[in-house]
């Protein structure tokens, strides 16, 4: 374990790297040699972080030195000057170079999760083996939509579990809410969303998507032959349970890029527009190596790498200095409040992208990262 939390932090270090920031001066720390010889071990930001002040401008170094093909590559042996910022030396290349953040440093903190428009069309487990209530690895789950399925085939098997939605209001400010599901796909009522998911008149819901939880996956060992209306499925990877309901899509083979290279977003969002809407396995908040879902997504330039840093909004609390302190809260008209100012929680990386939707994970914090949070430039100063 604590293997995997001395690989995680390096992690944290090259996710941080590369982001650019709103400073233009590179601030180098007193007490920085002249050169440095890149170790085998080393990442980019471990490098910024010894000699740099802030080290978000790591990237422009880099840029500033046109000897270098790739600036998101470095090889043990490279003597970079620190004394005027303006050339690398090259080493031997008989190690691997310095890269982004792997896939295999970050992958076990992954969840398998997608969003999708639609899941009703999807085909569906109808029935297990024995006409057992759950099924797990071993099992056999006999799935019906599969007319053609061919022995051989694999599936991954995905339940429904949450709707995303975007309330455009036009008197204030954007809402996104999220519609827990169960294992129909089926919304569950939640009073506290109520008069958000009926919408607001003059005001246009979007919906955003089906979030859907891989469970485990398959392999198709009989199709529907001889009047049989069910395909069968044999259940192979360990994952969670199985039950009638749950909906199958094809595996990916390659579900998650090998390595990102973090980056800052392409461009700039209303307030509001960009929040996290949603924390993998928990109800509302997230830390350290958790995944969270986001409110942006390709069509708004979101793409694998990109980095936000996660904010908690400020309150608007009642100047009960001013105004007398014997009232309620909701007697405070808005002008007799303050708006405070919003509060740093954490930085999240893009690992997954969808159209409406991306998945990120939280890659450092110094609070819980909570439903509702605000997505800046990960250098903004508020």
């Amino acid at each position: 374990m604590a293997t995997m939390f001395k690989q995680f932090r390096t992690v944290v270090a090259v996710a941080l790297l590369t982001v650019a920031t709103y400073a233009t001066a590179v601030e180098m720390r007193g007490d920085h040699p002249d050169t440095y010889v890149v170790k085998r071990g080393d990442t980019l930001w471990d490098i910024a972080g010894r000699f740099l002040k802030r080290p978000w401008l790591w990237p422009e170094i880099w840029q500033a030195n046109p000897q270098i093909q790739n600036p998101h590559l470095i090889y043990p042996g490279d003597i970079i000057s620190l004394a005027y910022l303006n050339r690398v030396v090259a080493g031997p290349r008989d190690e691997a170079p310095i890269t982004g953040v792997p896939l295999s440093d970050i992958e076990p903190f992954l969840k398998n999760l997608r969003v999708v428009d639609s899941f009703e069309h999807l085909p569906y487990v109808v029935g297990l083996e024995e006409d057992r209530l759950r099924s797990s690895r071993d099992h056999v789950a006999y799935i019906k939509g599969l007319p053609n399925a061919q022995a051989g085939e694999r599936y991954a098997v995905v339940r429904p579990s949450v709707r995303f939605t975007h309330v455009d209001r036009v008197a204030c400010c954007d809402i996104f809410y999220k519609d827990d599901l169960n294992f129909r796909g089926a919304a569950v009522l939640d009073s506290a969303n109520y008069w958000t998911s009926v919408g607001l008149a003059g005001e246009s819901e979007e919906e955003l998507g089906f979030e859907l939880v891989q469970l485990t996956t398959g392999t198709i060992s009989r199709g529907e032959v001889s009047g049989i209306e069910a395909s069968t499925l044999v259940l192979q990877d360990e994952g969670r349970e199985v039950r009638v309901g749950d909906r199958l899509i094809p595996v990916e083979a390659q579900p998650y890029d090998l390595q990102f290279f973090p980056h800052p977003p392409k461009q700039r969002f209303d307030y509001g527009r960009a929040q996290v809407i949603g924390v993998a396995d928990t109800l509302r908040t997230g830390g350290p190596r958790d995944v969270v879902a986001l409110s942006v997504g390709s069509r708004d330039g979101v793409d694998n790498g990109t980095v936000f840093s996660i904010w908690r909004v400020g309150s608007d609390v009642a100047d009960r200095v001013e105004y007398g302190y014997s009232r309620s809260e909701d007697l405070f008209s808005q002008a007799q409040k303050v708006r405070l100012p919003d509060e740093f929680a954490g930085h999240v990386m893009v690992f997954r992208t969808f159209d409406k939707v991306s998945y990120g994970l939280v890659m450092e914090s110094i609070k819980p990262s909570k439903i509702g949070y605000e997505l800046k430039h990960p250098d903004a100063p508020y």
